[in-house]
């Protein structure tokens, strides 16, 4: 995070790339070649996109974090203000605030094996995790990848898995909850993925983002297969508005997700996954 979270800092667009009917990817540069070189983030954390006269929203960084001249994130249209961004092209600018959050515990992943496992659009909070263990291949065990998704067209990021599956000591399995004509991958929900995987208990760390049921359905199957609830990792979405722990809306029991979180142990938050008012 920079020195001051209240502060906007104008950044450019200078990449758009439509991910689906809705999805859009755009490549951000920091305007300010100061502010550029002072900003750092971890992988699992979150920039707060503001539009002038709109309003900002909390959104994922896909990119590697010692890539800092580039910001990438992966945007769905789904509010007012997104519809705008998705609006914008190369050139135009809005403001970033950030970093934000807590990641993805990088450091405790090395020389482990990793699981990760994501459903539905929930993927891009743990993209830039991916990634940053491509960079850095020898530091991390094997590395297996499971994503679910609802139908074959909501699949995101096929060409980065395509190169994810040719690196050695990688597994990536896909599936869809409905076929499709040019679907060849497993049909039916990500947990029954687990069947084709072997997993060493003492040696995996496991990563998930995506819908909480899910999250719960896979700790559940996973911890009888021996893996401890405090070796797996969820990133969890809630509606955030400040960034730093002031407004509220982003609560969880005692946790504010975008100061607390939004990566957060298993463990730690599992009591209140699922359940409204908390």
């Amino acid at each position: 995070m920079l020195s001051n979270p209240y502060l906007i800092h104008a950044a450019t667009i200078i990449e758009k790339r439509h991910e689906a009917s809705d999805i859009v990817s755009f490549r951000l540069q920091l305007t300010d070649p100061g502010v550029r070189q002072q900003f750092r983030f971890q992988a699992g954390q979150f920039n707060m996109l503001y539009v002038f006269g709109v309003g900002e929203v909390a959104i994922s960084i896909v990119s590697d974090p010692d890539e800092p001249e580039y910001l990438d994130h992966t945007i769905r249209l789904v509010g007012r203000t997104t519809q705008v961004i998705g609006r914008m092209n190369i050139g135009d600018s809005l403001g970033v605030r950030g970093a934000f959050g807590k990641g993805w515990p990088m450091e405790e992943a090395k020389g482990k094996d990793v699981l990760v496992i994501t459903g539905g659009l929930g993927c891009a909070p743990v993209v830039g995790a991916i990634e940053y263990m491509f960079q850095r291949r020898e530091q991390y065990g094997t590395i297996k990848i499971l994503h679910g998704v609802k139908a074959p067209h909501d699949l995101l990021y096929r060409e980065r898995f395509d190169i994810w599956r040719n690196h050695p000591d990688t597994e990536v399995y896909l599936t869809s909850d409905e076929p499709g004509k040019t679907w060849h991958y497993h049909v039916g929900v990500v947990t029954e993925l687990f069947d084709r995987i072997n997993l060493n208990p003492d040696q995996t760390l496991v990563m998930m983002c995506g819908p909480e049921i899910m999250m719960r359905v896979s700790m559940s199957m996973l911890t009888h297969r021996g893996l401890r609830p405090d070796h797996m990792y969820v990133s969890l979405e809630r509606h955030m508005e400040c960034g730093i722990g002031l407004c509220g809306h982003c609560q969880l029991g005692p946790f504010f997700l975008c100061k607390d979180g939004p990566v957060m142990r298993l463990d730690h938050v599992l009591p209140f996954l699922g359940k409204g008012g908390i």
